[in-house]
């Protein structure tokens, strides 16, 4: 038998253990596009890791009627000293 017969009967060529890793590898890359742009997180990379902004809380504490405006303007004048 020669070797082109050989290779004619043998249809996979030695390929066969790879089908599987073909779709793994486009799902691997479809999820590192969607992570990259559908759940980004939009804050700077030092700001993950920073604790909850003082003017958010002290505006949540007026919306919520915790605080007065007249403590809230002062508390903002404190923040921006």
């Amino acid at each position: 038998m020669t070797y082109l017969t050989m290779l004619a009967s043998d249809h996979d060529h030695g390929w066969f253990w790879f089908w599987p890793i073909v779709p793994l590898f486009w799902l691997l890359v479809f999820f590192l596009i969607a992570r990259l742009f559908f759940w980004r997180n939009r804050r700077p990379w030092g700001a993950r890791f920073a604790g909850p902004d003082p003017r958010a809380i002290l505006a949540e504490r007026y919306a919520r009627g915790e605080i007065t405006l007249e403590e809230y303007r002062e508390g903002l004048g404190h923040l921006e000293e």
